[in-house]
């Protein structure tokens, strides 16, 4: 991981950026086709001086407001202001933990819910994957493709580790770099557990951890649909969301819902539900 990720981000954002997309000319003497420094300077209202020592990561303390500055001139999506922020504080060191071992009880509330969503498929992670606590639903629905199996019930290791994970996930590149991405996050903070995961990742898993930890951006899907092709009962399509849980051990409860009607069958089958109405929209 580079030590300037903000830098790099700001700067291949600006370089991706068109003067056509901002409201500019392009004008006739133009070795690229993205922004100039001097042209998000001046959209942004900072110095060029400035901004370049902010890509170069000379600076790396920007202010909220500067930071704001940068994502309108450069018209960031809702999800790039997010991973702007991110990658802001990791800079400026004020999202560090203190190293703290990621937390392994939940609290009796937390399973009390998990037991209101039964028999749905919902699981409490903590910041490294680990799974914490999960519904019988969820075990019926992820203990035939292998995760649950041996000691440790990590989702990461899973994905990037398992070979079956490949057939499981049709999209699987797209889910490997979504829990990939919550792990850069950790890194990003220095948090040193979520360091030496990546470390084992590295020597298990090689380039296609590496190359996918080294690529800028990218930020953990907060909702969305993913394929799963399920041994017993063939391929599900299930609408996914995750809910950041408010406690100091940074766990997080993921919701999975039917996204069509053969997949909300399928889920029934597998926990020995009745049939209902119940399926994402």
């Amino acid at each position: 991981m580079s030590d300037n990720e903000l830098g790099r981000f700001l700067r291949e954002r600006r370089e991706a950026t068109t003067p056509a997309e901002v409201g500019l000319p392009a004008g006739p003497r133009r070795r690229t086709p993205g922004l100039r420094r001097s042209e998000v300077a001046t959209l942004a209202g900072v110095s060029v001086d400035y901004l370049t020592r902010l890509e170069q990561g000379r600076d790396q303390h920007p202010s909220p407001e500067v930071l704001n500055a940068l994502a309108t001139a450069l018209r960031f999506s809702r999800a790039d202001r997010e991973n702007l922020r991110w990658l802001g504080k990791a800079a400026s060191g004020v999202m560090c933990p203190a190293g703290h071992t990621p937390g392994t009880e939940v609290r009796p509330t937390v399973r009390a819910l998990l037991g209101r969503l039964e028999p749905g498929p919902a699981v409490v992670l903590n910041r490294l994957g680990d799974v914490l606590a999960a519904t019988s639903g969820y075990e019926a629905l992820f203990r035939p493709v292998g995760l649950f199996d041996g000691r440790r019930h990590n989702i990461l290791r899973f994905v990037m580790v398992d070979p079956r994970a490949r057939r499981v996930y049709p999209d699987w590149g797209r889910v490997a770099e979504g829990h990939i991405a919550q792990l850069k996050s950790e890194v990003r903070r220095g948090d040193p557990h979520a360091v030496k995961l990546a470390g084992d990742l590295t020597v298990l898993v090689g380039a296609e951890f590496t190359e996918r930890m080294a690529a800028p951006g990218g930020f953990p899907e907060r909702s969305g649909v993913e394929l799963l092709a399920h041994p017993q009962v063939g391929l599900l399509r299930l609408a996914f969301e995750v809910l950041d849980l408010p406690d100091a051990d940074e766990q997080r409860l993921i919701v999975h819902l039917p996204a069509d009607e053969a997949t909300r069958v399928a889920l029934d089958g597998l926990s020995g539900r009745r049939p209902g109405a119940l399926r994402a929209v």
